[in-house]
C-alpha cells in the first residue's frame, strides 16, 4: 500500500485511541485503553501528574489517577515487569516468563546472584514467609550490606529486584509508589504461569510489538527477545510474517524506508485514505480538534523519535533528566496534539498545597498557532479537562501569555 503522511499520522493516533477523540470511558474504558497501549510504561515522577496517568487521561473520559493501579493490583488484570518498567495484560505472562528465564543469563542481572547469593536466598525465604508482601524499606540500612546501584543502596533491594526480574517474585501492590513483592504463586493463577515454547513466545512478542507500533520496521528485536539476533535472522522474521499474511508492507509518501503494518490495519488504512474515520474510532465526546490533548512524555505513538520527525516534523526529547543548563524546553514539557498534528509543548506543574496548575512554558512549532483563535479555544478546553483531572482550582499563566481566543 501507498499512503500519505497525513494518513500515517491518523492511523498511528487512531490505533492508539488518540484521534479523532477519546472513545473510551470509566474504569472499563481504562482497561480497554491499557490493552490497546499494550505496554503501559510507568514512571514515579509526579510534576503535574505521572506519565502513565497522563497517557490514560489522554484516551479515557473520566479517567482518575491510579485507575491503572486498581486494575493491576486489585483486579489483577495486568502485571508489571521489566527493566523498561511497564504493566501488561496478565494473560501475556506465560510469554514473558520465557524472557524472565533468559534474564538469568544477562550479565547485569546474573551478577546479583553471583555477588549476593546469601541475600537472594534470604529474600527468597522471607517472601515465602510473609504473605502480606515485602518491600525494600522493611529492611533497615544498618542491618544490610550497602551497595552502590541504581536499583537501591542495600543488598536486599538488589536481591528482591533479581527475584522479580527472573520470575520468582511479582509485585503484590505499590505503597507510595514503592514495589511490595510476594511470591509469583500468590499473584498469578496457574494458567498465567503455564509454560510456552520459546518459539511461541518470540512470535507472540514480535506480533505484539508490530501491533503496538502500527507502522514498524521491526527494529530492536535483540532487546525485545532478550537474545542476540543477526540482521539475517531479523529479516527472516519479517519476510516470514509477510509471507504468512501477518504483516503488509506500506510505503509512506515522502518517508524513506520499508514500513510494515499488521494485516488487520489494512482496512483502517483504506478507510483513512478515502477520507473516512473507521467506525470503531468515533469519539464519545469532543474531538482532538475541538480540544487539544497533552501527550504523556512516555507516549508510545511518539517513542520512535525518527518516525515522529518524519511524520510530524516534530523532534521530542523528554528533558526531565537533562541538566537544566542544557534544556531547550521545560522540565516536564508535554507535546500538544491538536487534530492530528503536534503543534507545540507545554510545561505544566501542579502546586498541591494551593491546588494551582501553573503553565510555566508554552512553545509552538509555528508562531502562527499562538494567534489562531481556534487553537486558543481548543487549548482552553484541553487545559480545563486536564485541570479537573489533576484536581486543581486555579490556573497560573504568570509565566507565559495565554493563547488567543
Amino acid at each position: 500500500m501507498e499512503i500519505t503522511r497525513e494518513v500515517a499520522r491518523r492511523f498511528l493516533l487512531g490505533r492508539q485511541g488518540l484521534w479523532p477523540g477519546r472513545r473510551w470511558k470509566g474504569l472499563a474504558g481504562t482497561e480497554r485503553a491499557m490493552r490497546t497501549i499494550g505496554d503501559l510504561q510507568l514512571d514515579p515522577l509526579q510534576v503535574a501528574a505521572r506519565a502513565q496517568d497522563i497517557a490514560l487521561h489522554s484516551r479515557v473520559i473520566g479517567y482518575e489517577p491510579n485507575d491503572w493501579a486498581r486494575l493491576t493490583y486489585e483486579r489483577r488484570r495486568f502485571f508489571e515487569w521489566g527493566g523498561w518498567l511497564a504493566v501488561r495484560p496478565i494473560e501475556e505472562l506465560p510469554y514473558y516468563r520465557v524472557l524472565m528465564r533468559r534474564e538469568t543469563t544477562m550479565a547485569r542481572i546474573h551478577a546479583v546472584a553471583e555477588e549476593h547469593p546469601e541475600a537472594v536466598d534470604e529474600m527468597r525465604r522471607i517472601l515465602r514467609e510473609r504473605p502480606g508482601g515485602v518491600a525494600n524499606r522493611h529492611f533497615a540500612m544498618g542491618d544490610r550490606k550497602r551497595v552502590d546501584d541504581y536499583r537501591g543502596r542495600k543488598d536486599s533491594a538488589l536481591a528482591l529486584h533479581y527475584l522479580w526480574r527472573t520470575g520468582e517474585a511479582m509485585v503484590l501492590r505499590r505503597e507510595r509508589f514503592e514495589r511490595v513483592y510476594t511470591t509469583t504463586e500468590r499473584v498469578a493463577r496457574p494458567r498465567h504461569v503455564a509454560e510456552v515454547s520459546p518459539d511461541d513466545a518470540e512470535m507472540f512478542l514480535i506480533r505484539k510489538a508490530a501491533r503496538i507500533d502500527g507502522l514498524t520496521k521491526l527494529a530492536g528485536l535483540t532487546w525485545l527477545l532478550r537474545r542476540k539476533l543477526t540482521a539475517r535472522e531479523a529479516v527472516a522474521w519479517r519476510d516470514r510474517m509477510v509471507q504468512d499474511g501477518i504483516l503488509v508492507e506500506v510505503g509512506i509518501e515522502g518517508v524513506k524506508g520499508r514500513w510494515f503494518t499488521p494485516a488487520d490495519g489494512v482496512g483502517d488504512l483504506q478507510a483513512l485514505s478515502r477520507g473516512r474515520v473507521p467506525r470503531a474510532w468515533r469519539p464519545i465526546a469532543t474531538t482532538s480538534t475541538d480540544e487539544v490533548t497533552f501527550l504523556s512524555p512516555l507516549e508510545p505513538v511518539i517513542h520512535d523519535r525518527a518516525r515522529t520527525r518524519a511524520l510530524w516534523d516534530f523532534d521530542y526529547v523528554w528533558e526531565v533528566y537533562t541538566p537544566a543548563a542544557k534544556r531547550m524546553f521545560g522540565y516536564y514539557a508535554l507535546p500538544i496534539l491538536w487534530g492530528d498534528k503536534i503543534v507545540g509543548r507545554v510545561d505544566l506543574k501542579l502546586d498541591r498545597p494551593t491546588a494551582t496548575l501553573a503553565v510555566n512554558g508554552l512553545w509552538y512549532e509555528d508562531d502562527a498557532t499562538a494567534r489562531d483563535d481556534a487553537f486558543g479555544a481548543a487549548f482552553d478546553n484541553g487545559l480545563e479537562r486536564f485541570s479537573r483531572f489533576v484536581g486543581t482550582a486555579h490556573l497560573d499563566f504568570g509565566a507565559v501569555p495565554r493563547p488567543a481566543i
